[in-house]
């Protein structure tokens, strides 16, 4: 493999610029790839729920397209927990870092605080506020976070529900994590 010429950053070159150029473009165009390798890691995640992260990503998916949802935002509910093992305390702001880039701002918003208005459902239990999500209540897209919660996020623990597997969403994963939107 060719490698730059430099051992700092800044002694280097154009010729050395354009060849990370290059391999950059190389490595970005499979981030789909890595994005479905790093879900069916989820097999092996948080464990106690009746279904693994995985499954629960699936579900959620799922949920999104028989609701008729865009690409964007079945693309997110499936990739909306994909944080959860490696920023287990902001997973939600770690997924949507991934997302930000191929997706509308209102998607986006919407994984960025989903774990937030999550809470609604079980904060009380612990301790903590369950209505946390109120502070964005006038927020353009506080209802779209409540509708994706509601609807595709918080039910989709059901191991009797009818799931869509990995493979049946990775040519949407390679369609929306083609080409960013920038």
């Amino acid at each position: 493999m060719e490698t730059v010429s430099f051992t700092e950053m800044k002694q280097g070159t154009q010729a050395d610029y354009l060849l990370l150029d290059r391999y950059e473009q190389e490595h970005t165009a499979s981030v789909a790839e890595r994005l479905l390798k790093a879900l069916s890691q989820l097999r092996h995640g948080l464990a106690g729920y009746q279904i693994d992260r995985l499954q629960h990503s699936l579900q959620s998916a799922t949920r999104a397209e028989q609701d008729g949802a865009d690409k964007e935002w079945i693309a997110a509910a499936l990739i909306h927990d994909i944080g959860d093992d490696l920023a287990p305390m902001n997973h939600s702001e770690f997924a949507a870092a991934i997302i930000k880039p191929y997706v509308r701002e209102e998607v986006h918003w919407v994984v960025a605080h989903h774990g937030v208005f999550q809470m609604a459902y079980y904060a009380h239990h612990l301790g903590k506020d369950p209505d946390a999500r109120e502070r964005y209540r006038d927020h353009p897209f506080y209802e779209s976070c409540v509708r994706f919660c509601e609807r595709w996020d918080q039910p989709s623990f059901d191991p009797d529900y009818p799931t869509r597997s990995l493979e049946d969403f990775a040519p949407l994963v390679r369609d929306v994590f083609a080409k960013p939107l920038m």
